[in-house]
């Protein structure tokens, strides 16, 4: 068997299965379901609840496994991986995402939903065989590329990066490069590997660079017909380099101010933060790099945010499914991004994403896709004042006035109180006199009607 791993996880998963016996039938379709989605781990001998069922022997294992394998249509390759438990040592079987399309003997089509395998209807197998021909890109041989071509910082980054996410190390550079797809069993460079250790990744792979783009107003072009836009930035580098580099861009051009929240300042932004840096990494994540010509495109209109990814939807994905369905166009791309905690649950991220935005008070993200692109628009919301620039002589209670003022239209001398609780009455009302005297409110109305606006 393989090194140790220890089972971190007490619940069935996308990517972990739990057997209690080693029952071919159900072992085959954990096989089938794994390899047809992003690979996973089966352990023998748990119950769904993570408790031990009972002790099996590896002769049993081996032996169900090989009637197991005998079911799938094609076979399904697997490795064994010790696991270790609370209460010893249990068998695991190691399967990896497959570039073929795999079946049960019966015809059935499964794919890892979650804790479960769920079989796929007609639509979806054409999708999922479609999406399977592009599978093996990242782990194709980079022409004239060489180990040289590695970057030994990025990787040294990377490696320290795992480690904090509890991933094991290894005695040799070369056996991880190889474990997670980054080189051949030759120890040549890999596209994944290029892409997310490679001094310059564009020298070899040129559209997998990111073009930002922020224009003047909600269309691409000027009245006059010329370039309508105010910035643009050609971004390159390792995929880690980029998403920081277009991250810090996005940061700078979407901030429009701040607040003092519960006494901490807090950055106020066109968009959630999450929902744009979701769009981002799947973009970077998902994109189908065999496509030439065309790199990762982000446009920031006045009313928008556009982010568009080459490549449709990978596998069986699709508009409907897109929130409870997970598929990687590019695993090894993903578990790299993820390692490096760019991507922080794998597999949750539009569901938060679209719940960021609403919550903020903008329309949910719009999906688009077409056969060669698919892009995520992120509209905003109400149009909101500026805030007013701290000043030396405006004390936090004053500030979180304006604050409220800037995302509620007013404020009430009711409404300050319940802001600032523990204040007198008597105090708030001189705050606000304050605010008006020095021309940031204007006050409306009289008695009970009044209330306080920016000016």
């Amino acid at each position: 068997m393989n090194a140790q791993m220890p089972l971190r996880s007490k619940k069935p998963n996308q990517y972990l299965a739990f057997l209690p016996d080693a029952n071919p039938e159900a072992l085959a379709g954990c096989l089938v379901a794994f390899a047809n989605g992003d690979g996973g781990l089966i352990v023998l001998g748990l119950d769904e609840t993570g408790r031990v069922a009972e002790s099996i022997w590896e002769e049993e294992a081996e032996g169900a496994l090989r009637a197991a394998v005998a079911l799938c249509r094609p076979p399904v390759v697997s490795q064994w991986q010790e696991v270790e438990f609370d209460q010893g040592h249990l068998i695991g079987i190691r399967v990896s995402r497959s570039t073929e399309l795999h079946s049960l003997e019966d015809g059935r089509v499964l794919i890892r939903h979650g804790p479960e395998n769920r079989p796929l209807t007609g639509d979806e197998i054409r999708q999922l065989a479609s999406g399977k021909s592009t599978g093996s890109f990242e782990v194709d041989t980079v022409a004239g590329a060489t180990i040289d071509d590695f970057d030994r910082e990025i990787i040294n980054e990377y490696l320290a990066k795992r480690e904090g996410r509890g991933g094991p190390r290894l005695d040799s550079l070369a056996t991880l490069l190889f474990e997670i797809g980054a080189t051949n069993h030759q120890g040549e460079p890999t596209v994944a590997g290029i892409l997310l250790f490679g001094k310059r990744p564009q020298a070899f792979l040129p559209q997998s660079g990111i073009v930002f783009v922020r224009f003047a107003s909600t269309e691409p072009r000027a009245e006059d017909g010329g370039a309508g836009y105010g910035r643009r930035d050609e971004l390159t580098g390792p995929l880690s380099r980029m998403v920081e580099r277009a991250w810090s861009i996005l940061w700078e051009e979407m901030r429009v101010g701040a607040r003092v929240n519960q006494l901490e300042r807090e950055e106020l932004t066109d968009y959630p933060r999450f929902a744009v840096r979701e769009a981002l990494i799947n973009a970077v994540a998902h994109r189908d790099y065999r496509i030439n010509g065309r790199r990762i495109e982000i446009r920031m209109y006045t009313d928008r945010l556009e982010v568009i990814s080459p490549g449709g939807l990978p596998g069986y994905i699709t508009l409907d499914n897109l929130v409870e369905e997970h598929f990687s166009r590019n695993p090894r791309v993903v578990n790299g991004l993820y390692q490096w905690g760019y991507i922080e649950e794998l597999g949750l991220g539009i569901d938060r994403m679209i719940e960021e935005m609403v919550k903020a008070g903008h329309p949910p993200p719009r999906f688009r896709a077409t056969p060669f692109s698919f892009t995520v628009t992120l509209v905003k919301g109400k149009e909101r004042p500026a805030i007013p620039a701290w000043t030396s002589n405006m004390n936090e209670r004053q500030a979180r006035a304006l604050a409220h003022v800037r995302e509620n239209g007013s404020i009430t001398n009711g409404d300050y109180r319940r802001l600032c609780p523990d204040v007198s009455a008597e105090t708030l009302r001189l705050d606000l006199v304050d605010l008006v005297d020095k021309g940031l409110l204007l006050k409306i109305g009289s008695k009970k009607g009044t209330h306080y606006i920016l000016k």
